[in-house]
């Protein structure tokens, strides 16, 4: 058997290249091109991240490092700003804001969405219409409205201001509930003839049947807390409140000083890294999003 075995397993090998035809040859190279087109300014930011001062000022500049070193990381966690706030603030602000922002997202979107889908209280259409009416419209049409909110609530230049606008999003709202209307009613009234209480129903059957949804939902969350620029540069005037974004453009040549070019791509890494690593930890949950996995009605 292991003789079989071990003649069989090069002979499946030769036969998937039997099978490479010309134009399958071309597609697999323009997809390769591809990959490497995309991951050229990651690498180049890694590189830029790592090079020490005097490879940063070589003509022609360098692609590839030759000696790193992690000076930039050091001197970017112990600079200060013009105002003497540590870069360590801004991470801590940006990190607290945004887990803080995802968590209170997918708790409202899902208890929401689920409510108006099995439930169908009085007026479920009329809300639903608002919501897919909501997204007809730009976020930057409706920061002025949300700016006078948050005004009048008194919630300016604090972490409340960057939070509560962003937990129910109309997009969120809508993804959940697409997902909410393919649960099969059958488990539910199941579990509440066993003596299930509506709030148990809800996060013992619904939400792991959910995970896709709000697995996708707190990806895309994240991200875009995690990389808003706009909202803490409207609602935030303190330094000490200041997330990662505006940090990186006081580093970039903004109000503050930095003594080497390096400490940019060293933030600039610092930035990326959480996203691709959201990204990669709950990519398997983001692909079962259009797949409806595990729900059979």
């Amino acid at each position: 058997m292991t003789a079989q075995s071990s003649t069989y397993r090069p002979r499946r090998f030769r036969l998937k290249w039997r099978h490479l035809t010309f134009s399958r040859f071309m597609l697999y190279l323009l997809l390769t091109l591809l990959v490497v087109i995309a991951g050229l300014p990651l690498f180049a930011m890694v590189c830029r991240s790592l090079m020490p001062l005097d490879e940063l000022y070589i003509y022609p500049p360098r692609l590839i490092v030759h000696r790193p070193t992690l000076r930039n990381f050091s001197d970017l966690l112990t600079s200060l700003s013009s105002s003497t706030v540590p870069f360590t603030r801004y991470i801590f602000n940006s990190l607290f804001t945004t887990v803080v922002t995802v968590l209170l997202s997918i708790l409202v979107c899902c208890m929401g969405a689920y409510g108006l889908s099995k439930h169908h209280p009085a007026g479920s259409n009329a809300i639903f219409a608002v919501v897919l009416a909501a997204l007809m419209f730009s976020t930057h049409v409706t920061q002025i409205p949300n700016y006078l909110v948050v005004n009048a609530l008194g919630l300016v230049n604090t972490y409340l201001a960057l939070i509560i606008p962003k937990i129910a999003v109309a997009y969120n709202f809508f993804l959940v509930k697409q997902f909410c209307d393919q649960l099969p009613d059958s488990i539910l009234e199941a579990a509440r003839i066993d003596g299930a209480k509506e709030f148990r129903v809800f996060w013992t059957i619904a939400m792991p049947l959910l995970k896709p949804a709000w697995t996708t939902l707190a990806v895309f969350s994240f991200v875009s807390n995690w990389n808003d620029y706009f909202s803490p540069l409207i609602f935030i005037s303190s330094n000490a409140l200041k997330t990662m974004p505006l940090a990186l453009q006081t580093l970039s040549g903004g109000a503050g000083v930095v003594a080497r070019a390096g400490t940019v791509g060293a933030a600039t890494f610092l930035t990326t890294v959480p996203c691709i690593v959201v990204f990669a930890i709950m990519r398997g949950k983001v692909m079962e999003t259009m797949s409806f996995s595990g729900i059979k009605s």
